[in-house]
């Protein structure tokens, strides 16, 4: 098995150590050396912080202060020992905010998102403070809610292990959902322009359906964001080696 290329700058060691944590399996499999891989582009973006989280910036449009931690693939547990938790590509932690994001590439515009949710959901009072989410969950489970593109059922599980770890921490919660609108696949086939708009707008409803839970729910795309990293100075360069590894995002 060959070693992955990283970014500069990216420690290799803590990445692989990271990556081996995780149930993706992606190193062995060869997924994350697919040219389409989201992994490969969230672990060399927010890898290259591991060692340096202060050099991180606040995320744009993300209320959570300045960076004191920064891991990824990390697993977000819900309040019960059985069954799958949430993993998330990167999750940042500041002096009064659980930051986790979750990030996308290529994902929103293949089939096959989930669409079921465990009984342990109903089995748990969540609160006045996660009363849409909720909602928006049991939408989603009777089939009184769906989304092509984006994965709401990812995100609903994911939305409600960060209300449960930031309230073990005494912090409060934001889940990022980072996201790309590339324009062609790794072939250089184009990628539908209906899917990209459709997405769009199924992030902004997503969006609007959970505004004012106590878990912050913040779209954020990839450009806003290596726009924010290369007008600093001292991220610029790593901006630039993302950009030029994984093309237009």
């Amino acid at each position: 098995m060959t070693e992955p290329d990283f970014l500069p700058g990216v420690p290799a060691a803590a990445v692989l150590a990271a990556l081996a944590r995780s149930p993706g399996n992606e190193v062995a499999s060869g997924k994350f050396a697919a040219p389409e891989s989201s992994a490969a582009l969230a672990v060399n973006a927010f890898g290259w912080f591991l060692d340096r989280p202060r050099s991180m910036l606040p995320l744009p449009g993300v209320p959570m202060g300045l960076p004191e931690t920064v891991e990824i693939e990390v697993e977000m547990r819900f309040p019960w020992s059985g069954g799958r938790h949430p993993w998330f590509d990167a999750v940042i932690s500041t002096a009064t905010t659980l930051v986790g994001v979750e990030a996308t590439r290529y994902e929103p515009f293949r089939p096959g998102k989930a669409s079921t949710f465990s009984e342990a959901f109903d089995s748990r009072d969540w609160g006045p403070g996660m009363a849409r989410f909720t909602a928006l969950r049991l939408a989603l489970a009777e089939g009184r809610q769906s989304y092509r593109c984006l994965d709401a059922v990812q995100l609903v599980k994911q939305a409600h292990a960060m209300r449960n770890q930031s309230v073990k921490r005494g912090l409060g919660a934001v889940l990022v959902y980072l996201h790309a609108s590339p324009a062609t696949w790794a072939s250089g086939k184009p990628v539908s322009p209906d899917a990209i708009a459709r997405h769009k707008a199924e992030v902004a409803d997503f969006a609007r359906a959970v505004q004012g839970d106590a878990v912050t729910f913040v779209p954020l795309p990839w450009s806003d964001l290596l726009a924010q990293w290369s007008g600093a100075p001292a991220m610029a360069a790593h901006a630039t080696a993302i950009r030029t590894r994984f093309g237009p995002l």
